[in-house]
């Protein structure tokens, strides 16, 4: 599967360039199990990289000053001067490879020029955080190519930054650091408070993970996002003036949440209860897959769908009727929508023999339904950024 990736990105290389690559690097998608938006509450979440990746095609032209790069499957390129500060331009996919440069780009790392192609088989859009991976690709491949010696904590929080300052969007780091750290067939509670995290066997016992994307993107999406941070902030702030001894958000509990309701307002409120509620559901959740009990996993994430639809509000029609409806099918244990929000994939729990009469109905109901083709993504567990050598290359 790959290699219908790899080989492509080479060829387009080799077309526009007319040179060879000197290096491949593989920059993966994540899911995200269980803990949506709490990736910037000091929660813990339980995230995993995917076989999705964004494959990258480098040389570098020593006797250069200019870094060009090609994004094959939007048909655009962009050239900058590595000596000259760089900003942000109107090419948003740029943009997120600009802020990890502007972050590195300091008189005691040298950089010269490059050649770069990349393509993908990360769906943009999807909730799958395709910006993620070419962030911390892009970083990942400095780091190589020019000896930067960043840990990988380092490219990580490099990648948040530059969707914070030059993409707009105040993400957490959740994945990102998906993206750098995954291994295959391991889940990742992480700590995002403190970046501790602990890997957990991901044995599903017959059970799949299938993402059915609604197609849809709704346009709200990033002033949503940053809508629902100023609510989460608004209560943070009222539950530490009542509760000043407590240090962590986390560590509030729901009888101190109410003790605030009338202070902090009803939508403030149910944005930190939901929040709340997902951080110990995510704990119950690695408990669960470290136990082998998915039935138990499969109730946490339908919970955390009702969450985010009626106490965070980021679903939408399209998922809620993608999700209600997968729930009723024989064979599914769980099912929610996966991502920021407003519209994206709903990834569901489903016994592996029931996926495909699950897919087809869904499919038909959704057609028909909104007249939209909905798309089925099967996704397998994988490493996080790495380079492939020449072995793997056709």
């Amino acid at each position: 599967m790959q290699e219908q990736l790899i080989n492509p990105t080479i060829q387009k290389f080799r077309t526009e360039f007319k040179a060879e690559p000197e290096h491949i690097f593989l920059s993966p998608g994540r899911i995200n199990i269980i803990g949506e938006h709490v990736d910037y509450s000091d929660g813990f979440v339980l995230p995993a990289a995917i076989d999705k990746y964004i494959c990258f095609a480098v040389r570098k032209l020593p006797q250069s000053n200019f870094c060009t790069i090609i994004a094959k499957d939007l048909g655009e390129e962009y050239t900058f001067d590595v000596t000259i500060e760089v900003k942000p331009v109107p090419q948003m996919w740029m943009n997120y490879i600009l802020g990890v440069f502007s972050q590195l780009q300091k008189s005691e790392n040298q950089f010269c020029g490059m050649e770069i192609v990349f393509s993908s088989t990360i769906p943009m859009g999807s909730g799958l955080s395709s910006s993620a991976a070419l962030e911390c690709g892009f970083a990942y491949i400095l780091n190589e190519l020019f000896n930067l010696h960043l840990t990988k904590k380092e490219i990580a929080v490099i990648g948040q930054k530059s969707e914070h300052t030059f993409a707009g969007v105040q993400c957490g780091i959740m994945d990102q650091f998906a993206s750098v750290f995954g291994k295959e067939n391991k889940v990742i509670m992480l700590d995002c408070n403190s970046l501790e995290h602990q890997y957990f066997d991901a044995d599903l016992k017959g059970y799949s993970l299938l993402l059915f994307d609604s197609c849809v993107k709704h346009s709200h999406l990033t002033s949503g996002y940053n809508e629902r941070r100023r609510d989460v902030e608004h209560g943070k702030k009222v539950l530490w003036k009542n509760f000043p001894e407590i240090e962590k958000f986390r560590d509030f509990t729901l009888s101190m949440l109410d003790h605030t309701k009338e202070e902090m307002g009803d939508i403030s409120y149910k944005r930190c209860l939901y929040l709340l509620k997902e951080i110990q559901r995510v704990e119950m959740a690695a408990k669960a897959i470290s136990e082998g009990n998915i039935e138990y996993l499969g109730t946490l994430l339908t919970e955390t769908h009702a969450g985010l639809s009626t106490e965070f509000e980021v679903s939408c029609i399209e998922l809620d009727f993608l999700v209600e409806n997968t729930l009723q099918k024989e064979g599914v244990l769980g099912a929610r929508i996966m991502g920021g929000g407003f519209g994206g994939c709903s990834i569901n729990l489903i016994q592996e023999n029931r996926a495909e009469e699950v897919i087809k109905a869904i499919s038909e109901k959704y057609l028909e339904h909104f007249n939209i083709q909905m798309k089925v993504y099967q996704v397998k567990i994988s490493d996080g950024i790495k380079e492939y050598t020449n072995e793997y290359i056709i």
